[in-house]
């Protein structure tokens, strides 16, 4: 699984069911964070790029060579598509991590089956979502359908590249959408392999496009185009923003964003079962090297236990040092590329200076592989006043704070721009239903984190986003409900 001679990586973009270069030829190298080396030159998309793959997402939908297939044959084809990614896992496996960084062993456990689930999901579920009669007169017939809203595009960052598109690629395809998807210019290659895996399983040309390309030459001309009908976007709360003002300088399309995080994590003393708690705060914040918006990154532990906690979490870092992502026994690899290693000890260096006390980690590391890497991180002492309490840092840095009474934790934890999940531990029913009732996130985690199915949606409150993926409130982002209303004359 960790052979890599044998991969050969195409970067030109997929358009209309094709392998092709940008338009003006550029390119830019695609650059592995693992060791340096450059994997492969990319086609620079831009405007013209995204207009040909519109264009091609257009027609598809308008000839309705998908759009038109009755659900049940679009479920046989993303069941297909599903085993097609699972009949080349290990080397989607393998392109996850060089070119994102993450360990291959997760990269095949973890982001090639969850893509394939989602994928096998949303195709097994099209064909059992019912639409509605509504409760009218004998006078009338009011029907309420779901049509697909026609071409969605969609902007994946570059942190679970084949999550994040299988999370929307899989509903919008599945209810019968043309597709046009802009991958991170960070790791584009797993996107642009699942588009060639598509068409092997079945779905026509045009259906799925993918233009890789960088925000402002790609992004930008797909959110602000005026014959796209949605678009659906994960990344950063800032650009989240900006999409929303392109959908409404264009043509008003639905906008779909899942953003930022700084998830609260909160151990009371009476947490059942500590040992679980601490493996989860330091599992959870250093997995995927913290690069996840949904990270735990603020730790709330009481008072009382403070000190044991720490003790025993401190104890756990060394099983969280980076190594080369390529080797099996790796749990935490490397940072995505220097611009993001950079922005990491940027906020490392803020932590110290406003007060934080360093009690792990703190610098980089391998840096003689020619990689990207860092220490797993922990600061004490952190009040929710500092910048690494209240900015997304995406990486492997966890901020302690403590608290004395519920009140207190629910106030400080809510003292974020972000809702997007958290997490309560305590033996007390009333206090886990209270505290998370009052907790302002998407999602509340008790005495466990992370725990996770297809069946249940992911998204946020505040500035963490719009819309919710996964389950079938997917269904929602990309169809238009439709009342068809029928006068009855009755002849008796």
């Amino acid at each position: 699984m960790t052979d890599t001679s044998t991969l050969n990586f195409d970067g030109r973009a997929v358009i209309n069911g094709e392998r092709v270069s940008a338009r003006d030829g550029q390119t830019f190298d695609c650059i592995s964070p693992v060791d340096g080396r450059v994997l492969t030159q990319v086609a620079r998309g831009g405007q013209a790029d995204i207009d040909a793959a519109v264009a091609a997402a257009r027609a598809a939908f308008e000839d309705r060579r998908w759009s038109g297939m009755a659900p049940a044959q679009r479920k046989r084809v993303m069941i297909k598509f599903a085993d097609q990614l699972l009949a080349h896992a290990d080397e989607l496996a393998l392109t996850e991590t060089l070119d994102m960084g993450k360990p291959v062993k997760y990269a095949r456990a973890v982001d090639v089956n969850s893509a394939a689930n989602c994928i096998r999901w949303y195709g097994e579920a099209v064909d059992k979502v019912y639409d509605e009669i509504a409760p009218t007169a004998d006078t009338a017939l009011a029907l309420i359908t779901r049509q697909p809203v026609g071409v969605v595009g969609i902007i994946v960052p570059w942190n679970y590249p084949m999550i994040m598109a299988a999370w929307k690629i899989a509903p919008a395809l599945a209810a019968g959408n043309s597709v046009v998807l802009k991958p991170s210019e960070k790791s584009p290659l797993t996107a642009l392999r699942m588009a060639e895996l598509a068409l092997a399983a079945g779905i026509p040309p045009g259906v799925f496009n993918v233009v890789p390309g960088y925000g402002p030459e790609a992004g930008s001309p797909l959110a602000l185009h005026m014959d796209v009908d949605c678009i659906a976007f994960t990344g950063s709360t800032r650009v989240g923003k900006q999409i929303h003002v392109m959908a409404g300088q264009s043509n008003l399309k639905r906008a779909w964003t899942e953003l930022g995080g700084k998830s609260p994590n909160i151990v009371f003393a009476d947490c059942p079962n500590l040992d679980r708690a601490v493996e989860a705060a330091v599992g959870s914040i250093f997995f995927n090297q913290g690069e996840s918006c949904n990270a735990p990154s603020r730790l709330f532990v009481e008072a009382s236990i403070k000190d044991a906690f720490l003790e025993k979490a401190l104890k756990l870092v060394p099983n969280y040092q980076p190594a080369n992502p390529l080797e099996k026994s790796t749990v935490m690899g490397a940072i995505v590329d220097k611009v993001q290693l950079d922005n990491v000890m940027r906020y490392i260096d803020l932590g110290k200076s406003e007060g934080a006390r360093l009690l792990a980690g703190g610098e980089r590391a391998l840096c003689d592989s020619g990689g990207c890497y860092v220490l797993p991180t922990i600061f004490d002492g952190v009040t929710s006043q500092m910048t690494i309490a209240r900015e997304e840092i995406f990486g492997p840095v966890l901020s302690v704070l403590s608290f004395t009474d519920a009140a207190e934790v629910v106030r400080e934890a809510n003292n974020s721009v972000y809702g997007l999940q958290a997490a309560v531990w305590t033996s007390d029913l009333n206090k886990a239903h209270g505290v998370a009732r009052a907790l302002r996130a998407g999602t509340v985690h008790v005495n466990q984190y992370d725990e996770d199915d297809i069946t249940v949606p992911f998204g946020g409150f505040k500035q963490s986003g719009v819309g919710r993926d996964k389950s079938l409130h997917a269904f929602d982002k990309y169809t238009e409900t439709k009342t068809t209303w029928i006068r009855i004359d009755s002849p008796v």
